[in-house]
């Protein structure tokens, strides 16, 4: 840090990251299982990007949908992971100041995103079960591609207007952040100017993106709900909770853990919590929901046996060429 004549305060160009531990042999352990985490991540989300792009029949509001959730989720994790790998297997624990500043801005964004595509999916679900006449000519191409900008275009903004009230605060007292990624509560903790300004913005950005999609969701799926219970045939009934059973394990898991982190004024003061929710929305989670999809879903679980098909009968084939030429 160098310090400033002008204003007595210092300007800091790196900070500092705790981690999780100091122990040689639980790092070793770690760095090992969230490469694991990483590794299924990336092949999972990347798998059904593959998927849905080369596959006409995946070509539906629905895919499209389930696509930019696991392009989210690969991005999502990307920013946070190989930054906590390589303070676990380099002890390389200083992030730069805009490096700090692009990582929180992406964990932001991409968090926000998130949250209002869930209630997109959401809406997507009720218009198929509650509309199915009209749910061709409701879910357009047009509509669907409105429907995701308007889910990455306000987050993106609500992201950078708290990243510019964040970084506009004085760092002087010390640049040790207490956490393995930039966060906005640890941050708030160091620095030395008022923060009761950040404070609101974070709670009512947060509440105002998080809470309005809460209660959409539940509305859709009350009258999702409504419906299956008229359905009189057993047959009709399972098929439509299967195609949302996969979406409400989703948003369960997603939305429970931020509301314990973000909207809970309690969950900024605790450093336990917050490190527990941070791993698990931005490691754990991008890793379990292309297996929620894939698991919960006849069309995607046929397409990935198809494709193990596929490169057992290229195999075999190699290996039958390998022999005649022999």
């Amino acid at each position: 840090m160098e310090l400033s004549g002008e204003s007595n305060r210092s300007t800091i160009h790196e900070f500092i990251l705790t981690g999780f531990t100091e122990r040689t042999d639980l790092k070793i352990f770690l760095s090992l299982l969230f490469s694991f985490i990483y590794l299924s991540s990336i092949l999972g989300n990347g798998g059904i990007l593959f998927i849905v792009s080369h596959n006409v029949k995946f070509h539906i509001p629905m895919y499209f949908f389930i696509s930019n959730l696991s392009l989210i989720d690969l991005v999502y994790s990307s920013d946070i992971v190989p930054n906590i790998l390589v303070g676990l297997i380099f002890d390389q624990r200083s992030i730069s100041y805009l490096g700090c500043a692009t990582q929180l801005f992406l964990y932001c964004a991409l968090g926000s995103t998130e949250c209002i595509l869930f209630a997109v999916m959401a809406y997507d679900r009720y218009v198929a079960i509650c509309n199915p006449l009209k749910y061709s000519l409701i879910m357009q191409q047009k509509t669907c591609l409105k429907l995701v900008l308007a889910a990455y275009i306000p987050s993106f903004l609500h992201s950078l207007l708290e990243i510019c009230f964040t970084f506009r605060l004085s760092f002087c007292e010390s640049n040790v952040l207490h956490h393995f990624v930039c966060d906005f509560p640890p941050l708030l903790r160091i620095s030395c100017s008022d923060t009761t300004v950040n404070e609101m913005i974070i709670f009512i950005c947060s509440s105002s993106i998080i809470i309005p999609c809460i209660i959409f969701i539940l509305v859709s799926y009350g009258s999702i709900c409504t419906v299956i219970v008229k359905i009189t045939s057993a047959g009709g009934r399972q098929k439509a909770f299967s195609t949302c059973s996969s979406h409400i394990i989703a948003v369960t898991l997603f939305y429970g853990t931020l509301l314990s982190v973000y909207v809970s004024p309690k969950s900024l003061s605790s450093t336990d919590n917050l490190h527990i929710a941070t791993i698990f929305y931005t490691v754990v989670l991008p890793m379990i929901n292309p297996i929620i999809y894939s698991l919960r879903n006849k069309d995607i679980k046929s397409a990935l046996t198809s494709i193990n098909i596929v490169k057992c009968q290229v195999g075999r084939h190699k290996s039958f060429s390998r022999i005649c030429k022999l």
